[in-house]
């Protein structure tokens, strides 16, 4: 189904830090990518993130937005649909509203895709959910990521028990992957162990910027971590020697187009989530 991008950095002297970030994206989808530890509900990043992507008109954000968002949730909820999805509103650049969902295999979100179109009724609700929304949109665009697990770092999380996400978004120049191959290595080893060190990659498969296109992914629990892993950064990096400093930022200037870092909130209100999670955060995620 279509529901409807990306970063994790820092930049200290010019040196990319894809640190900070808590290991893994354990998206909302039909088909979770591994087991799901029962105990902790940790589980590791989906194989095929789609991250749908509405970019707001001026003062149609908030609990308009919400309103409008509830017509989808209640289309998912009346079909008993398995699928679910994590909405985030923008907290920083232009307003806007992600939806992202998880899945084990491209052959997965083709069975949710054609499950929906069986469904006359559930088809039509959602087709009216949509007519009604994008009354509220500038534009709006999808983006399909595939995980990339050499350049993540981190154990699975819960990630219904945090409230934030980090997105960097990192463009990389064309034919410039192997520089870009050994700079995720280099910064890795480095800033692996700082606190609330880990960190969910993704390269972007199709849409815009498709082929040399990378998402770093960091969920926080509070931004009080952000204040943690600015202090831990600045002590790591003054311990990486010269030489280190010196070919990192030689690989930065090669291999990078463009990094961007935004901040997102999750939006309980807007996602469609499990019941498990409702029940394990209440407070959070469950009906207001």
């Amino acid at each position: 189904m279509i529901r409807r991008q990306a970063h994790a950095c820092q930049n200290e002297s010019r040196n990319l830090v894809i640190a900070n970030c808590d290991a893994g994206l354990c998206c909302a989808g039909s088909s979770p990518a591994a087991a799901q530890d029962q105990t902790t509900g940790a589980a590791p990043p989906p194989n095929v993130l789609v991250i749908e992507r509405e970019f707001l008109k001026p003062g149609k954000a908030g609990t308009l937005h919400e309103k409008s968002e509830s017509a989808f949730m209640q289309a998912m909820s009346q079909a008993n649909s398995s699928e679910h999805y994590i909405a985030m509103n923008s907290l920083s650049g232009r307003s806007r509203a992600l939806f992202f969902l998880g899945y084990d295999s491209f052959a997965d979100w083709e069975k949710d895709n054609d499950a929906m179109q069986k469904s006359p009724t559930f088809a039509s609700a959602f087709d009216q959910a949509q007519e009604a929304d994008g009354k509220l949109l500038q534009s709006f665009d999808t983006g399909v990521f595939v995980y990339q697990p050499d350049k993540s770092v981190g154990a699975p999380i819960n990630i219904g028990a945090f409230k934030y996400l980090e997105i960097t978004l990192i463009t990389i120049r064309p034919g410039h992957g192997e520089e870009w191959d050994e700079l995720a290595k280099l910064h890795d080893s480095i800033f692996s162990s700082a606190p609330h060190a880990g960190w969910a990659m993704y390269e972007r498969w199709f849409g815009d910027g498709s082929g040399d296109e990378y998402i770093a992914l960091h969920a926080m629990r509070s931004f009080a971590e952000m204040d943690e892993s600015r202090a831990a950064d600045k002590k790591i990096w003054a311990s990486v020697s010269a030489d280190q400093k010196k070919k990192m930022g030689d690989l930065e200037s090669s291999c990078f187009e463009s990094i961007q870092t935004n901040l997102f909130a999750f939006s309980p209100k807007m996602s469609y989530v499990s019941d498990k999670w409702r029940k394990a955060d209440p407070d959070f995620w469950g009906p207001k």
